[in-house]
């Protein structure tokens, strides 16, 4: 892809697009050069048949129709790009169709699980303290993984409320819960003795991330991820659970005990109200209630 490195600077530059989301872009489309040297075809002849032929082949290959959508938008964004830098006068994408997500209802854990992973944390050690500090910040404030890691000291003002940087450089607060708040003092109480373990291996500690990791740098979306398995065994959660699955918790809890959804949608840094929808999925204890509550004969 002859302009990709001008692509990604727009997306930084002038996008705000989140790493994660370049990451995939360039993945994306470093993936479909591939497919067109395969074929022997060079850029400058990409047309909209091609583009139909490659949605085939995807389709044909059996992946996944979520991989599919995002191959086709991060082709659509690219190309969009290069017509309004005037690199090409065509866009062989725009009019292909886009085969539609499956609409899957979000994974999410129901209060006894979320109850039994928040405890199994234990222990007054920095590291216990840290990962007990962390799962509670997660569910309390239903933050992206990236926006969690990315938190400094001082970012928790007198209000409770967290100012965050999400998706494209929307700005919002978020409240926090009293239970984190708690768990987050305790921890930084034990902090200075990760930065001091830095110090004694010769390394230099991030001294204003919030969240460490035992060689006191900041803890890695990784190192998120590892945590939170570590304490799903523990707890014995037999359900995959990534951060996203906690956001996902955060959301339906809330809305599950009739907060508004306008206000969950500004909490959870959603640009468009149809996002924060796929939240109101009910819980089967929640449809059974209703049903009785109601139903004349039930």
């Amino acid at each position: 892809m002859e302009y990709l490195a001008e692509f990604i600077k727009y997306l930084e530059a002038e996008k705000g697009v989140s790493p994660h989301t370049i990451r995939a872009y360039q993945t994306d489309l470093l993936s479909f050069k591939e497919w067109l040297k395969g074929k022997g075809v060079d850029e400058e002849e990409i047309n909209h048949t091609l583009m139909r032929s490659y949605l085939s082949y995807m389709q044909h290959e059996e992946y996944l129709r979520s991989t599919v959508v995002r191959r086709v938008s991060a082709l659509r964004s690219y190309f969009k790009f290069l017509c309004r830098e005037n690199f090409t006068k065509t866009n062989p994408v725009a009019e292909l169709r886009i085969p539609k997500r499956e609409k899957r209802l979000p994974n999410f854990l129901y209060l006894k699980e979320i109850d039994n992973l928040l405890a199994s944390p234990v222990g007054d050690d920095p590291i216990s303290l840290r990962d007990k500090a962390l799962l509670e910040v997660l569910y309390s404030t239903g933050l992206r993984v990236s926006e969690l890691v990315g938190l400094n000291l001082g970012m928790i003002d007198s209000y409770r409320m967290i100012r965050i940087e999400g998706k494209g450089g929307r700005e919002r607060l978020v409240p926090i819960g009293s239970c984190a708040l708690k768990a987050l003092d305790e921890y930084l109480k034990k902090r200075s003795e990760l930065m001091n373990n830095a110090i004694r291996l010769g390394i230099e500690p991030d001294r204003e991330a919030l969240f460490l990791n035992r060689w006191g740098k900041r803890l890695s979306d990784r190192g998120v991820r590892f945590i939170i398995n570590k304490y799903l065994t523990i707890a014995k959660i037999d359900k995959t659970v990534s951060p996203h699955v906690l956001r996902h918790t955060f959301a339906t809890h809330l809305l599950d005990r009739g907060a508004d959804l306008r206000m969950v949608q500004e909490m959870l840094g959603h640009k468009s109200l149809s996002t924060t929808q796929v939240y109101t999925h009910v819980t089967k204890k929640r449809l059974k209630k209703v049903y009785d509550n109601t139903h004349p004969r039930a």
